[in-house]
């Protein structure tokens, strides 16, 4: 019994460290794209290094609170969508949904691809973020193509030049997400094997 809540005791503070640097490193900006938008330092890493070190379910609930997180901070961003079932959309696929979904990254960390253990952690990590952070990438474009490209048209009328006259809602809005959510990714599936295999020696739940 004793045993059993200390393991807990430790989930919950590993967790909660876990979502706190992932807060911090969300403001820790590398890249400012230019019409929007920014590379932050590995922000979505512990969150998915969380997963792959205690589980999915650890992972999606840690996710969750990331996610209401950033969407206090984004608020100033939400109170720009100017009707209820767009703000609902909003949270839903810009914070919500993007950022819980992290919590799937150890998803494949039980998966046998190889026999060489090293070799297998770091294969599962390198699935597991790939699968995640283009989960996250696609919230972003269906709520730019939904939401977005449509209030950008109307704030950049009497700009033509702006990107959003150029390309369509889908076409935009991929852009527009790919100039800062493309480096994070590359970033993310480097850094999360790399800094998964060196906590593994801490320990990981089988």
């Amino acid at each position: 019994m004793a045993n059993e809540k200390s393991r807990s005791i430790h989930l919950l503070a590993e967790s909660a460290i876990m979502v706190a640097l992932a807060t911090v490193l969300s403001m820790v900006k590398v890249y400012e794209a230019p019409y929007g938008g920014s590379v932050t330092l590995l922000s979505m890493a512990p969150i998915i290094i969380l997963s792959m070190r205690r589980g999915v379910k650890t992972g999606l609930i840690a996710g969750f609170v990331h996610s209401l997180i950033q969407l206090l901070l984004g608020l100033n961003n939400v109170a720009w969508v100017p009707t209820p079932g767009g703000i609902v959309l909003c949270c839903l696929l810009d914070y919500i949904l993007p950022f819980t979904l992290l919590g799937l990254g150890g998803c494949f960390r039980k998966v046998r691809f190889c026999k060489n253990d090293t070799a297998n952690l770091m294969v599962a990590a390198v699935l597991g973020t790939l699968l995640v952070t283009l989960l996250r990438f696609a919230c972003h474009i269906l709520s730019g193509a939904v939401i977005w490209y449509a209030l950008d048209l109307e704030w950049y009328a009497d700009d033509p030049d702006h990107i959003v006259h150029k390309y369509g809602a889908w076409m935009f809005s991929t852009i527009y997400n790919g100039t800062f959510m493309l480096p994070e990714i590359i970033e993310t599936v480097i850094g999360v094997p790399l800094l998964t295999k060196a906590l593994s020696k801490v320990g990981m739940n089988k």
